[in-house]
Protein backbone atom coordinates (compact mmCIF):
# COMPACT_ATOMS: atom_id res chain seq x y z
CA UNK A 1 0.00 0.00 0.00
CA UNK A 2 1.35 3.41 -0.98
CA UNK A 3 1.75 6.31 1.44
CA UNK A 4 0.23 9.69 0.60
CA UNK A 5 1.61 13.08 1.57
CA UNK A 6 0.06 16.44 0.75
CA UNK A 7 2.43 19.28 -0.12
CA UNK A 8 1.84 22.57 1.65
CA UNK A 9 0.75 24.10 -1.67
CA UNK A 10 -1.79 21.35 -2.35
CA UNK A 11 -3.24 21.75 1.13
CA UNK A 12 -3.60 25.49 0.52
CA UNK A 13 -5.20 24.80 -2.86
CA UNK A 14 -7.80 22.54 -1.25
CA UNK A 15 -8.54 25.13 1.43
CA UNK A 16 -8.99 27.82 -1.25
CA UNK A 17 -11.34 25.56 -3.24
CA UNK A 18 -13.47 24.95 -0.16
CA UNK A 19 -13.54 28.65 0.76
CA UNK A 20 -14.50 29.64 -2.79
CA UNK A 21 -17.34 27.13 -3.06
CA UNK A 22 -18.52 27.93 0.48
CA UNK A 23 -19.34 31.49 -0.62
CA UNK A 24 -22.36 29.96 -2.34
CA UNK A 25 -22.89 26.75 -0.39
CA UNK A 26 -21.11 25.40 2.68
CA UNK A 27 -22.81 22.06 2.07
CA UNK A 28 -21.49 21.77 -1.48
CA UNK A 29 -18.03 22.94 -0.36
CA UNK A 30 -17.86 20.17 2.24
CA UNK A 31 -19.11 17.65 -0.31
CA UNK A 32 -16.44 18.66 -2.84
CA UNK A 33 -13.69 18.46 -0.21
CA UNK A 34 -14.95 14.99 0.68
CA UNK A 35 -14.95 13.90 -2.95
CA UNK A 36 -11.38 15.12 -3.44
CA UNK A 37 -10.08 13.46 -0.28
CA UNK A 38 -11.90 10.20 -1.11
CA UNK A 39 -10.42 10.18 -4.62
CA UNK A 40 -6.93 10.77 -3.23
CA UNK A 41 -7.34 7.95 -0.68
CA UNK A 42 -8.06 5.50 -3.52
CA UNK A 43 -4.49 6.08 -4.66
CA UNK A 44 -3.21 4.11 -1.65
CA UNK A 45 -4.29 0.90 -3.36
CA UNK A 46 -4.21 2.09 -6.98
CA UNK A 47 -1.34 4.61 -7.38
CA UNK A 48 -1.64 4.70 -11.17
CA UNK A 49 -5.38 5.33 -11.09
CA UNK A 50 -4.97 8.84 -12.49
CA UNK A 51 -3.92 9.69 -16.00
CA UNK A 52 -0.56 11.15 -16.94
CA UNK A 53 -0.77 14.97 -16.96
CA UNK A 54 -0.77 15.82 -20.69
CA UNK A 55 1.13 19.08 -20.21
CA UNK A 56 4.10 17.24 -18.69
CA UNK A 57 4.28 13.88 -20.52
CA UNK A 58 6.06 12.39 -17.50
CA UNK A 59 4.66 9.05 -16.28
CA UNK A 60 5.41 9.97 -12.66
CA UNK A 61 3.26 13.14 -12.82
CA UNK A 62 -0.38 12.14 -12.84
CA UNK A 63 -3.80 13.60 -12.09
CA UNK A 64 -7.23 12.66 -10.89
CA UNK A 65 -10.20 14.55 -12.26
CA UNK A 66 -12.72 15.28 -9.51
CA UNK A 67 -15.64 17.39 -10.68
CA UNK A 68 -14.12 20.54 -12.19
CA UNK A 69 -10.78 20.03 -10.42
CA UNK A 70 -7.49 18.40 -11.35
CA UNK A 71 -5.66 16.80 -8.44
CA UNK A 72 -2.02 16.60 -9.54
CA UNK A 73 0.26 14.07 -7.88
CA UNK A 74 3.72 12.62 -8.29
CA UNK A 75 4.68 8.97 -7.88
CA UNK A 76 7.95 8.07 -6.20
CA UNK A 77 8.05 4.34 -5.64
CA UNK A 78 5.56 3.58 -2.87
CA UNK A 79 5.12 7.28 -2.06
CA UNK A 80 2.54 9.57 -3.57
CA UNK A 81 2.88 13.32 -3.24
CA UNK A 82 -0.19 15.47 -3.83
CA UNK A 83 1.21 18.54 -5.57
CA UNK A 84 -1.82 20.69 -6.42
CA UNK A 85 -5.59 20.97 -6.68
CA UNK A 86 -6.33 23.11 -9.73
CA UNK A 87 -9.61 24.16 -11.35
CA UNK A 88 -9.81 22.73 -14.85
CA UNK A 89 -10.08 26.21 -16.39
CA UNK A 90 -6.73 27.30 -14.94
CA UNK A 91 -3.43 27.10 -16.77
CA UNK A 92 -1.81 24.22 -14.94
CA UNK A 93 1.70 25.03 -16.12
CA UNK A 94 1.42 28.58 -14.79
CA UNK A 95 -0.11 27.32 -11.54
CA UNK A 96 2.72 24.84 -10.94
CA UNK A 97 5.67 26.94 -12.14
CA UNK A 98 7.91 27.77 -9.23
CA UNK A 99 5.92 25.61 -6.84
CA UNK A 100 8.00 23.23 -4.74
CA UNK A 101 7.27 19.60 -5.58
CA UNK A 102 8.48 18.40 -2.19
CA UNK A 103 6.26 16.22 -0.08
Amino acid sequence: MASIRWSVGAGEDLREVVEYIARDSATYAAAMAGRIVTAVEKLRHHPRLGRMVPEYQDPTIRELIVGNYRVVYRLRGERIGIVAVVHGSQDILRHLTGRPWEF
